[in-house]
């Protein structure tokens, strides 16, 4: 079993900053891809960032140049640090990371739980 667990979310101000961490537990051989997606009220989730084993990435247009992906795969955990935050930042953030829980298995997409992204004044 594998789980991913995010942290990180919360209310900030505009411009301001955050950053979101996903770590991930369990039975795990390998890590490949991971990325980070969100998600508005009633619209279907929307790529933010993905990061490649690696360390390739690869931005939406809506975040290049404000967020930057991280992983440490030591620690089998994803960062995304979020600079000059703005409403439309506000959402709920989900991590997903490809794995292979053992070498003699197939790899598989698992996500987080999501942790929610509020920017207001």
């Amino acid at each position: 079993q594998v789980q991913l667990v995010e942290s990180g979310g919360g209310l900030v101000q505009p411009g301001g900053s955050l950053i979101l961490s996903c770590t991930a537990s369990g039975t795990i051989f390998n890590i490949n891809a991971m990325g980070w997606y969100r998600q508005y009220p009633e619209k279907q989730r929307e790529l933010v960032a993905t990061i490649a084993a690696s360390g390739s990435t690869n931005y939406a247009d809506s975040v290049k140049g404000r967020f930057t992906i991280s992983r440490d795969n030591a620690k089998n955990t994803m960062y995304l640090q979020m600079n000059s935050l703005k409403p439309e930042d506000t959402a709920v953030y989900y991590c997903t990371a490809k794995v292979r829980p053992r070498s003699d298995y197939a790899w598989y997409d698992y996500w987080g739980q999501g942790t929610r992204v509020t920017v207001s004044s």
